[in-house]
């Protein structure tokens, strides 16, 4: 029997064992479903959720596991039921994989899908010369767009873009972004094209205010003073109506309520391992204000994600301050920097 060509070595980045260095890796070529298709990587984001996985934070697995779920590239090779997208398309990849059946994908809540599993977290990801993945998860990607910024738009700017819409942000509102990272970066810039009157950016990185406040946010130097008291001064004691928490931290969540106006909407999306701290009267009962949660986002969100990205309202050239070859050490010191809160604002891994 001749030999199968398509299944020859590929190289990988993969998580080994939890609190161990990435490695790089020769791993078999993904397997093609006849619902698949076969992505050639060309830029995969390193986000902070890696460096969670990789410190067990957020258990990833089964290991070995290769990484990564920002990621975007050219179709190699498709499934013999796909009929799009085509060879050679340009595509950024919706990072969970769901069944598209059960009750909570056919209401558009894939993200509670009974069997979804995040690529990059639960099975192989993009820090890979190859992926596969069912074809209806592959967004085809403008051509106006870099592959850098496709791959980090699909979590960093679409969990900015969700998080935003689970605040219900309208036209008019004070937003408080408290995090001012990848995500939090793109959330800057996604409020004041929402139409937000007034985006005020909470980080303890100076440098990384002053970059939102060029992308037209107002600059708030957390460990500098208090954050909330800066936000209520600056709004004539009203506080914002909506306040997003990219963070994780106990103490910024409850910075993110305590912001908020009358009627205010508190979204954290930010990772934690320690529970915050709530005051109801103060806190929510006082000023009617919601507290709500944001896990991922929609593929039904990523068309006009991409659309607003494409005509510039959403700039990510100075949001990638990195790039970096598929080398273990690169990219293991950028984990280590996102595990001290000292990384570039977004890391791409970029592979020829």
């Amino acid at each position: 029997m001749a030999p199968d060509h398509r299944h020859s070595a590929l190289k990988a980045l993969q998580l080994v064992a939890t609190a161990a260095p990435v490695a790089l890796r020769e791993v078999p070529e993904p397997a093609l479903g006849p619902n698949d298709v076969l992505i050639r990587v060309r830029a995969a984001g390193i986000c902070h959720s890696d460096a969670h996985y990789r410190a067990g934070r957020s258990p990833a697995g089964p290991l070995p596991l290769t990484l990564g779920h920002e990621v975007a590239g050219v179709v190699e090779r498709v499934g013999v039921e796909v009929r799009s997208p085509a060879v050679g398309t340009r595509v950024c990849v919706h990072y969970l994989i769901s069944c598209g059946g059960c009750p909570a994908c056919l209401r558009g809540d894939e993200q509670f899908c009974a069997t979804g599993a995040m690529i990059g977290h639960h099975r192989a990801g993009g820090w890979a010369q190859l992926i596969a993945v069912p074809a209806r998860n592959a967004v085809p990607l403008p051509g106006g767009i870099s592959f850098a910024h496709g791959a980090v738009a699909m979590c960093s700017s679409a969990t900015a873009f969700h998080a935003l819409k689970r605040g219900r942000l309208g036209k008019g509102d004070r937003v408080a972004i408290f995090g001012i990272g990848g995500l939090g970066m793109s959330a800057v810039q996604l409020a004041r094209a929402l139409g937000a009157a007034e985006v005020f950016a909470v980080d303890l990185d100076e440098r990384k205010v002053k970059l939102a406040e060029s992308f037209g946010a107002i600059p708030v130097r957390a460990g500098v003073g208090d954050p909330v008291g800066v936000i209520r001064e600056r709004t004539g004691g009203r506080g914002v109506d909506v306040a997003l928490e990219l963070i994780g931290l106990p103490l910024t969540m409850e910075q993110s309520l305590r912001a908020l106006a009358v009627h205010g909407r508190a979204v954290v999306a930010g990772l934690a391992t320690k529970p915050m701290s709530v005051d109801s009267y103060r806190d929510l009962l006082g000023r009617e204000a919601e507290l709500l949660g944001a896990n991922d986002h929609l593929k039904s969100e990523l068309p006009g994600l991409l659309e607003l990205v494409e005509k510039g309202s959403v700039d990510l050239e100075r949001v990638v301050e990195r790039r970096v070859p598929p080398d273990a050490g690169a990219v293991n010191e950028i984990l280590d920097d996102l595990d001290r809160f000292a990384a570039p604002t977004r890391t791409v891994i970029e592979w020829s």
